[in-house]
C-alpha cells in the first residue's frame, strides 16, 4: 500500500459521507438526531460494528 492508495480511500470516504447531507440534509440531521439518543454501550457495539466490517472488507479487498 502507497500514500495514493491511502489518499483515494480517504476521498471515497469523504464523497461516500458527504452524499447524505447533500442530496437529504432533513433526513441526515434527524439521523443524528436519533444516534445522539443511544446510549454509550449501544453507540459503541454499532462502532465495534463498523470496525469489524471495515477490516473485513479490507481483509477481503487486500487479502
Amino acid at each position: 500500500m502507497n500514500w495514493n492508495d491511502l489518499l483515494a480511500a480517504l476521498g471515497i470516504y469523504l464523497i461516500l459521507e458527504g452524499l447524505l447531507p447533500f442530496a437529504n440534509p432533513m433526513a441526515w440531521r434527524q439521523g443524528l438526531v436519533l444516534i445522539s439518543r443511544l446510549r454509550n454501550g449501544q453507540l459503541r457495539f454499532l462502532g465495534l460494528i463498523a470496525v469489524a466490517s471495515g477490516l473485513l472488507l479490507v481483509w477481503l479487498v487486500r487479502g
